[in-house]
């Protein structure tokens, strides 16, 4: 083990250059990836928690997005948008959605009504109450989301690789192609890696903004 280690970090000290933009492609894919879902599950959440009974629907429809492995999603996005950067985001934003609309949704819903109504009664407009009280109070279901999708957006990325659009997937895919354990090694440590900060730094904000913490500061 320690051998292959040792053969790993040469293959790395040997490729750096070829690491380090793969590594880039890989963060930028995944970050877009999140930024896009958020864009478009915060405000839809927003929609669905104030219209409950169509709303519904939409979460379900969402949610059943979840049970399609992500190699099966890019795969299906394939035959229609090809190769490349591309597919390989509207792919993985697809698998971000389901977690972090149902958050969004959930945390919004969680919102004690007595909480509202007592904005409500302080005079606030719908949209002071939004952004003043519902959202914040939403806020740690919300970022529990964006772990989830996270942590699988980041170790999906490299099935990307598969089709054309770069990461660290190409080292896994090429040490699996020549049987070199020390080439897909180096693929596949900085995913977990990432994909464990993922968890950990999303984790500790999560608990950070939680009403409870709030509550014992003020």
């Amino acid at each position: 083990m320690i051998e292959l280690l040792r053969e790993t970090y040469a293959y790395f000290l040997a490729n750096q250059a070829r690491f380090w933009t793969e590594l880039s492609r890989h963060l930028v894919l995944s970050g877009s990836a999140l930024a896009i879902s958020l864009l478009i599950c915060v405000p839809l959440g927003i929609w669905a928690a104030r219209h409950a009974a169509a709303g519904q629907y939409v979460i379900n429809v969402v949610g059943t997005l979840r049970l399609i492995p992500s190699l099966a999603i890019l795969f299906l996005a394939l035959p229609y948008l090809g190769t490349g950067f591309g597919p390989a985001l509207i792919a993985l934003t697809v698998l971000a959605l389901p977690p972090v609309l149902i958050n969004v949704y959930a945390g919004l819903q969680g919102v004690e009504r007595a909480v509202v109504e007592a904005a409500r009664g302080m005079g606030m407009a719908t949209r002071q109450q939004l952004l003043q009280v519902e959202l914040p109070l939403a806020l740690p279901a919300i970022i529990a989301g964006v772990r989830t999708a996270a942590v699988e957006v980041v170790a999906s990325a490299s099935l990307a690789a598969f089709i054309g659009a770069g990461g660290l997937g190409i080292f896994v895919t090429r040490g699996f192609a020549l049987f070199e354990p020390r080439i897909m090694l180096v693929g596949a440590i900085p995913i977990a890696v990432l994909a464990l900060l993922s968890e950990l730094i999303l984790g500790l904000i999560e608990r950070w903004v939680s009403p409870q913490r709030l509550g014992r500061e003020s």
